[in-house]
């Protein structure tokens, strides 16, 4: 479950949230290099950063978490080394991303600051 993972990572790459199970491990395994294991988290987004889905294992199988938000976006980690297929990120960072951002509130404070949008 959600609360028990050790390790989150985020795909780099946007994916095609119709895929499941089978699919999504076939990704961890073979674009992120990993096992689906109990004790991570892995967190694919859509290209627009409108949905996610997290795969995860416990004891009798895997698990599936999918949100999508009304309005906004998710803050998918940007930071990312060239060539990394996924991005570590802590349990705090996990929070926020799933509680996303509402990009029209964004946009008025870059505007508020006079940054560039």
């Amino acid at each position: 479950m959600i609360g028990a993972a050790r390790e989150i990572y985020v795909a780099s790459v946007p994916i095609d949230l119709r895929l499941s199970f089978d699919r999504l491990a076939a990704i961890v395994r073979e674009q992120l290099g990993d096992e689906p294991r109990g004790d991570a988290l892995f967190i694919f987004h859509n290209r627009q950063r409108t949905h996610v889905k997290i795969l995860t294992r416990d004891a009798s199988g895997l698990w599936i978490h999918y949100k999508r938000l009304s309005r906004g976006t998710f803050r998918v980690p940007l930071a990312v080394p060239p060539g990394a297929a996924r991005v570590r990120i802590e349990r705090r960072e996990l929070d926020v991303l799933l509680d996303g951002i509402d990009t029209a509130a964004l946009r008025d404070a870059r505007r508020a600051l006079g940054l560039p949008r």
